[in-house]
């Protein structure tokens, strides 16, 4: 692992695995999911990693034009990297999760790097009030579900966002077969360093969410990358902050946000983005880490620069 002196902090701001049901706090429409982001990166996020929802019913959508409506404004009022998703949603075909990233040249993009079952349908249980249609067959479905990202996909990823718009990626790791699939990517030359790996815990389907497998995930990158590699851990509900801080204490960066977890502590939801975002840079501080600005995050990982992007 990159020896680094600060912690990178990255707030994942609605994703697409919560629904609307959820949490109110969930930010659903381009005004809102931009005036968190705003709040995020004012509360000490470098980077902020974005996805797009359907304004009315909140369902994700690959939708360019919707992207558009938050990417500027963003950009606009904070110095964050922005890093778009290639994950999209569920059942979003690879054309579809690739449409906005490609139109927004973005200097960052989230890439997973393995096909796997994910299973989020057990979510479904603790929500008694549907707010849409759309919400509890879209949990309840991935019981059946791939999340397909297969060799050809990846290539295909590196090749067009990497190597033609100049776009770097966070390695999104759910298990232990993802961190080979990135090293085999190196292995043919489509990848060079430094790679920022996001070690992901506790969705069904990938690795689990024990303090034990932290450190395994982190002594198998470093047996692979050496000094290549830049670290982040992520996981899902009530591990989030557990988690990171183990990973911060033992040299990585952290990701945080309602895409991740809709708590800010036991039984408490948090209210929105910004406030993840505080409790974490607070425990980084007591901790006597220094938080990385955007600028130093772009210098740690290489990036191209907020002037070279399409929005």
């Amino acid at each position: 692992m990159a020896k680094n002196d600060k912690v990178i902090i990255s707030c994942a701001i609605t994703g697409a695995i919560h629904t609307p049901s959820m949490s109110d706090a969930l930010p659903i429409t381009p005004d809102e999911i931009a005036t968190q982001s705003i709040a995020a990166a004012e509360a000490g996020a470098a980077i902020i990693h974005l996805h797009a929802r359907d304004p009315k019913t909140g369902e994700p959508t690959p939708d360019p034009d919707v992207f558009m409506e938050f990417l500027p404004r963003i950009k606009q009022n904070t110095d964050a990297v922005i890093n778009i998703t290639t994950g999209g949603g569920l059942n979003m075909s690879l054309e579809e999760r690739l449409a906005a990233p490609l139109r927004a040249n973005p200097e960052m993009c989230s890439l997973n790097m393995g096909s796997m079952n994910f299973g989020i349908y057990p979510a479904a249980d603790k929500v008694s009030t549907w707010k849409h249609d759309w919400e509890e067959p879209y949990l309840r479905g991935t019981d059946d579900f791939i999340f397909r990202n297969t060799f050809r996909d990846i290539e295909r990823i590196l090749k067009i966002l990497g190597e033609e718009h100049g776009t770097r990626f966070e390695h999104e790791c759910y298990d232990l077969g993802h961190l080979y699939n990135v090293a085999h990517f190196v292995d043919r030359g489509l990848l060079k360093p430094p790679f920022f790996i996001q070690s992901i815990f506790g969705i069904l389907g990938g690795i689990g969410a024990d303090l034990d497998n932290v450190m395994f995930m982190k002594r198998t990158a470093d047996r692979l990358f050496g000094d290549d590699y830049v670290w982040s851990v992520l996981a899902a509900g009530r591990h989030q902050m557990s988690f990171v801080t183990q990973a911060a204490l033992l040299g990585g960066s952290v990701r945080v946000g309602l895409e991740d977890s809709l708590y800010l502590a036991k039984g408490k939801m948090a209210q929105t983005n910004a406030e993840q975002v505080t409790k974490i840079r607070r425990i980084m501080e007591d901790l006597s880490l220094d938080i990385a600005t955007p600028d130093e995050a772009r210098e740690m990982l290489a990036l191209k620069g907020g002037d070279d992007v399409g929005f």
